[in-house]
């Protein structure tokens, strides 16, 4: 696709969308450098891909970088206005893009599959990229999670979060946090489920559907739009007047259909979400004209991704233990994944250690968090402080919500609340019988406890 070998330098280069980025242009030959605050898992194996990793709070300026600016500069949408490597790009009049922008500008160029939605969106990336693989796409695929199958042999099996075909097709998860999905231009738009999420962008439900509305019109005449037909608020935004009449055609899936009870009988992966997330894969391989045996194929040999109902088995105190490690962050998600442990294990003693992720979540959705928890069917349930999310939280929201005001809301004597993740390991070393199952949830750095097993 590109004729010369450039370079591109990311600001905030260790996030699980951005770092995906990064590694589609090593892999297409480009010169890549980026700097993060601190080091990382990703930031170490991009490093090994062969990138130029800057670490450090003050990271120097790009000026010290740098003799001859970067042809392109790639931002994370976390960067501050007042981050200095930003403000050295702009003053030097440097080629600028945030990461949806730069994402945006890669669906032009392909055959894009755009997957949104507020639940489900990288299971689903995932499994439509396993399928294209399958059936001899040869897809490029962008996800926010590590996905065993994407990795070169070269990782010893480590996941990865890009896979780079040399065909049409690019595959990439969507995300609609402060209206990122507007800036791409797919053929095939698939939506999962749409609630109230990202309150403190959106404000209230009516401006998210409005937003997607605006989204779906991004689809060309002879474009595809793939849709939860059990799910109201996509109905509400499909039958709405402000939709172009030529956004092209629209595939409905439902749970009742035939191909759901195929599909519960196949999968390795459990919950009815991922039934839904499944539904939505083969109805975007029936739209591209791909046989239903390819189909049930692939998805019946999907393992799941990273930290997406993933299931480990560890020790402790010289017990065997079950460890679920869960990117769930949203009540509905919670609940979900709770459900499905209940389904998976039903005569288990089940442990629940939940992070909540940025103090506007947890604010905006107290009473839906509340509300899941105290019907949740758990033996103990432990919820950490509040992951601060920089750049993204305001100042009376922190001052009003803490995770020791959600435990007094819950009012279950098994809840409790421990503020930190050491502290929690230790409980747990201590209190732990050995046979549980111990859902580790958040989408924070609440993997760090899971890792520690």
């Amino acid at each position: 696709m590109f004729t010369k070998k450039l370079k591109v330098h990311f600001i905030g280069i260790g996030g699980i969308g951005v770092s995906a980025l990064a590694k589609y242009y090593l892999e297409k030959g480009w010169q890549v450098s980026g700097s993060d605050l601190v080091s990382s898992e990703i930031t170490k194996a991009l490093k090994k891909m062969g990138a130029k990793i800057f670490i450090g709070a003050h990271q120097k300026c790009l000026k010290l970088k740098f003799k001859q600016l970067p042809d392109l500069v790639i931002y994370s949408p976390a960067v501050q206005s007042n981050n200095p490597e930003f403000k050295e790009a702009k003053k030097r009049k440097a080629e600028l893009l945030s990461y949806p922008e730069a994402l945006g500008r890669l669906t032009k160029k392909y055959f894009t599959i755009a997957v949104s939605g507020t639940h489900g969106k990288s299971t689903t990336t995932t499994m439509i990229g396993l399928l294209l693989k399958k059936a001899g796409f040869d897809p490029t695929v962008i996800v926010g999670t590590k996905v065993k199958e994407f990795a070169s042999p070269k990782k010893n099996g480590e996941g990865s979060n890009c896979r780079v075909g040399k065909s049409q097709y690019l595959v990439i998860e969507a995300d609609e946090w402060n209206a990122s999905f507007l800036n791409y231009w797919p053929k095939i738009i698939v939506l999962t489920n749409i609630e109230r999420e990202h309150l403190d962008y959106y404000k209230n439900l009516r401006n998210i559907l409005k937003t997607y509305k605006e989204y779906i019109n991004h689809l060309p005449g002879d474009g595809i739009l793939v849709i939860n037909g059990d799910d109201k608020n996509i109905t509400k935004v499909i039958s709405s007047k402000k939709l172009k009449k030529s956004k092209g055609d629209t595939y409905e899936f439902y749970l009742k259909q035939g191909g759901a009870r195929r599909l519960k009988k196949i999968l390795k992966v459990p919950g009815e979400y991922n039934i839904y997330n499944a539904l939505a894969a083969l109805t975007v391989a029936r739209a591209l004209k791909i046989p239903d045996k390819i189909s049930f194929k692939a998805l019946s040999e999907y393992k799941g991704a990273w930290r997406r109902f993933e299931i480990k088995q560890s020790t402790i105190n010289k017990q065997r233990l079950t460890i679920i490690s869960d990117y769930g962050h949203h009540p509905t998600e919670v609940e979900a994944t709770l459900r499905a442990t209940r389904e998976k294990f039903p005569q288990k003693k089940i442990w629940c250690v939940f992070q909540p992720h940025q103090y506007q979540r947890t604010f905006y959705l107290f009473n839906d968090f509340v509300k899941v928890f105290k019907g949740a069917p758990l033996d103990k349930l432990i919820i950490t402080d509040i992951y601060d999310v920089a750049g993204r939280e305001e100042k009376r929201i922190k001052e009003k919500i803490s995770s020791e005001k959600l435990i007094k809301a819950i009012k279950k004597p098994q809840a409790i609340y421990i503020p930190t993740l050491g502290e929690t390991k230790n409980y747990l070393k201590k209190n732990l019988q050995g046979g549980e199952v111990v859902i580790i949830m958040g989408a924070g750095d609440i993997y760090k406890l899971d890792e520690q097993f």
